[in-house]
């Protein structure tokens, strides 16, 4: 029969370098209800602020069921890895359909019934760049939380907010629910014997009154690593390329490192910049607080960078978002990294159709998708 795989012609090509052919497009979901009685254990805990635990369990079983059962259809194609793995949230009328597609893939020459040897995230160029750069995929991994500032979380910010300036119970609530799922995606690693999570993707999703955040990535495994990595694998979410070229420079990733603060523009200065707004020209007090909230978020990655050894950190990125009642977040993420002695890659340069990104060949402007794909970061690949 014929091969019905997702993977694109530049995909084919690099994976063949490895000694790779496609195989079957493979397919998992679960659908779920939240029920009467989680929804009503989720409410009661929204009243404190902070990790919805009721919800977190729920999401993760749907997409851990969605998943095994996408593991079960590549076996029984007979794949030895999947690539490309996506896992999406999609939201029907009163319930949640949790979805798993990737593409088999073969070792050229391999001896049928193969086991299945990895699960990975990574589309098909960008593992050819991981497993140039030396790292052995393994698992696909995930980490989420569910969470919520909370009605008395939101009272007690709406009291402080009258001053101008940090709310350092919001920046607590969010520093600990985003380093929750990462520390989560570290002990899925941990447990499938990697010492390394690459190629992270964080996406944060609406849900049901509260919000997601959940990262995926690859589980995997490099020779170069000491041995301490075994039991704290080193995260990163730089791109594959990215990670490429740093290897080729001799720097390692070592940890993805994140900073939260949580701002204010205060009773006050609010009633100011009202004022001031009605008036041409630059509002300072809005423009001092960005500022000293992005540079204290800035400044707790920093922080951890220099408590796990790192001697740069590299490919930062900040995002600011809205929490309503003049209450802004600003979040810094980027990956530390260290030089380490031997690294090189296994090719002197990455060949052009590891770089070149696929244009969509299919645009519907009719009607938006009610799904969330972790992985439509890689433009060109939403259609998988």
């Amino acid at each position: 029969m014929a091969i019905m795989t997702g993977l694109s012609g530049n995909e084919m090509y690099c994976l063949h370098q490895k000694g790779l052919t496609p195989g079957n497009i493979v397919i998992g979901n679960s659908v779920f209800s939240l029920g009467f009685v989680g929804s009503v254990g989720s409410g009661l805990r929204t009243l404190a602020g902070g990790e919805v635990t009721q919800v977190t369990s729920v999401i993760h079983e749907g997409r851990q069921n969605a998943l095994d059962r996408m593991v079960k259809e590549a076996i029984n194609h007979g794949g030895m890895g999947i690539t490309g793995v996506s896992n999406e949230l999609i939201q029907h009328t009163g319930n949640v359909e949790f979805l798993s597609i990737g593409s088999t893939v073969h070792k050229e020459g391999a001896i049928a019934g193969e086991s299945l040897a990895f699960s990975s995230s990574a589309d098909g160029q960008e593992l050819y760049c991981q497993m140039d750069a030396g790292f052995r995929p393994i698992k696909f991994v995930f980490g989420n939380v569910a969470y919520s500032i909370g009605i008395g979380g939101g009272i007690m910010g709406a009291l402080k907010s009258l001053a101008r300036g940090e709310v350092h119970q919001y920046s607590q609530i969010f520093n600990e629910t985003r380093h929750h799922a990462l520390d989560r995606i570290q002990g899925e690693a941990r447990a499938a014997g990697a010492n390394s999570v690459v190629g992270i993707q964080t996406s944060i999703i609406p849900f049901g009154g509260m919000q997601e955040m959940v990262m995926i990535g690859t589980a995997s495994h490099h020779n170069a690593l000491p041995g301490q990595y075994n039991a704290t694998p080193i995260t990163s979410d730089l791109t594959n390329e990215e990670m490429w070229n740093l290897i080729h420079m001799g720097y390692m990733p070592i940890q993805l490192v994140l900073g939260v603060s949580v701002y204010s523009l205060g009773f006050v200065g609010g009633v100011t910049a009202f004022l001031k707004s009605f008036s041409r020209g630059e509002i300072e007090e809005l423009t001092t607080l960005i500022y000293e909230a992005r540079e204290n978020a800035i400044a707790r990655i920093a922080q951890d960078a220099t408590a796990c050894g790192a001697d740069d950190v590299v490919g930062i990125k900040t995002y600011v978002y809205q929490l309503g009642g003049g209450i802004i977040e600003f979040m810094a993420m980027g990956t530390a990294v260290k030089r380490m002695p031997g690294l090189s890659t296994e090719s002197p340069q990455l060949p052009p159709q590891a770089v070149i990104r696929d244009k969509d060949t299919f645009i519907n402007t009719a009607e938006m998708s009610v799904g969330t794909a972790l992985n439509d970061a890689r433009k060109g690949k939403s259609g998988r």
